[in-house]
């Protein structure tokens, strides 16, 4: 029961992420479009990817794709810091984005545990 709360718990904050996130992007500079696109695309894919990866059947494949998500989030946190040093967020921005993140990190590594111990 604990590991289908978990899951559902990722979707949950990632979708809360990506809604505050259509919000900051609106600070971005008309020349960073390409940022701004490359931003959101990666967090829809990643909660994309949570969904493939929750409906995958074959536990090596799922852990392939969990892995994949890390990578897409470690990609979101880039991007969330060269933001910041570009002045396009403020620090308590750059800050709040870093900790939901994390937060969703530390689900998906106890997902993965979780799926060791099954």
């Amino acid at each position: 029961m604990q590991y289908h709360t978990e899951k559902f718990l990722i979707v949950k904050n990632l979708k809360k992420f990506i809604l505050d996130l259509e919000v900051m992007l609106v600070n971005f500079p008309k020349k960073e479009f390409l940022t701004k696109d490359m931003i959101y695309k990666d967090a829809l894919v990643t909660l994309e990817m949570v969904y493939i990866a929750n409906s995958l059947d074959d536990s090596s494949e799922r852990k392939r794709m969990q892995i994949q998500i890390l990578s897409k989030i470690n990609m979101l946190d880039f991007y969330i810091e060269r933001a910041y040093k570009k002045k396009y967020i403020n620090e308590k921005q750059c800050l709040q984005k870093a900790n939901e993140l994390e937060v969703i990190t530390k689900m998906i590594y106890k997902w993965i545990k979780s799926e060791r111990t099954c």
